[in-house]
């Protein structure tokens, strides 16, 4: 009897091995401490293996499934060795559909997008103004179609940015008299609801008001905590922001407030 020592890679069983009949009725539960699925390349003499291979071809009756096989028919020595698994066999169309996809390049990078935008409305006649959803008293009010909230609208206008769907203009015209004196939110939820249907997930929105007049500080939680119910975030996610004009311009003036505003929206990765 050789005692050629065969080399063969292996990895422990971690799956629970089941024994079933023609009929694929479980028959027993076999114990897997010891068991190992063999891998290869195997390593051998090549003296050795030839050998073993002459000796298997004189028994045809012997179904061999690997040169392992072989050279423990003929009476070698296999010491395993601690293979990889990641080193699969490929005998299926569905192996070899996961070793493409282990192989392909990995290159990805996160898709994630932000949009900008803009608004601004004069003050006129009034005795509150509408801000991010919130009702501010005030010596005037800012004149619109709709509520004319400076903030809603540029929010709105940043999140359509992030989908390439157009301003908020394209889908509420100020002509229609449908949206006359609407309130803002309608804008926004639509936004979202857009960003949503094109698989989007919003991270974070940012709007800076400017004007001279009324002050934000006192109401930039209420703020927040509005554009974070509508978006259905967390406040955290939720910046608002004030500055003045510095009394330069027509905002500087008292005779309009504007907004600017951002959102940054995740939609996974590119390949």
């Amino acid at each position: 009897v050789s005692n050629g020592i065969c080399a063969l890679p292996a990895t422990p069983i971690a799956d629970t091995v089941k024994l079933a009949d023609a009929d694929n009725q479980v028959i027993e539960t076999i114990p897997r401490n010891g068991l190992h699925t063999a891998q290869t390349p195997q390593g051998f003499m090549l003296s050795d293996i030839l050998s073993a291979h002459k000796k298997a071809a004189q028994n045809p009756e012997i179904e061999f499934t690997d040169d392992a096989a072989v050279a423990e028919h003929a009476g070698m020595n296999v010491c395993l060795t601690l293979g990889d698994r990641a080193n699969y066999k490929i005998t299926t169309q569905q192996d070899l559909d996961m070793a493409e996809v282990d192989l392909a390049p990995q290159q990805t990078i996160p898709d994630i997008r932000t949009g900008s935008g803009y608004d601004v409305h004069t003050l006129g006649p009034g005795d509150e103004i509408i801000l991010c959803g919130v009702k501010i008293p005030h010596d005037q009010s800012l004149q619109g179609h709709s509520d004319a909230d400076v903030g809603l609208h540029a929010l709105t206008d940043a999140l359509l940015g992030t989908i390439g769907a157009g301003d908020i203009g394209v889908h509420f015209p100020p002509s229609d008299p449908k949206w006359k004196g609407a309130s803002s939110d309608q804008f926004l939820e639509h936004a979202i609801k857009m960003v949503a249907a094109e698989g989007g997930t919003i991270t974070n929105l940012d709007v800076t008001i400017i004007c001279e007049a009324p002050k934000i500080t006192p109401h930039r939680d209420l703020m927040r905590q509005s554009i974070a119910n509508l978006a259905q975030l967390d406040i955290s996610r939720i910046s608002v922001k004030a500055t003045t004009n510095e009394k330069i311009g027509f905002i500087g003036r008292g005779e309009g407030i504007a907004a600017l505003a951002s959102a940054t929206v995740y939609f996974g990765t590119i390949k």
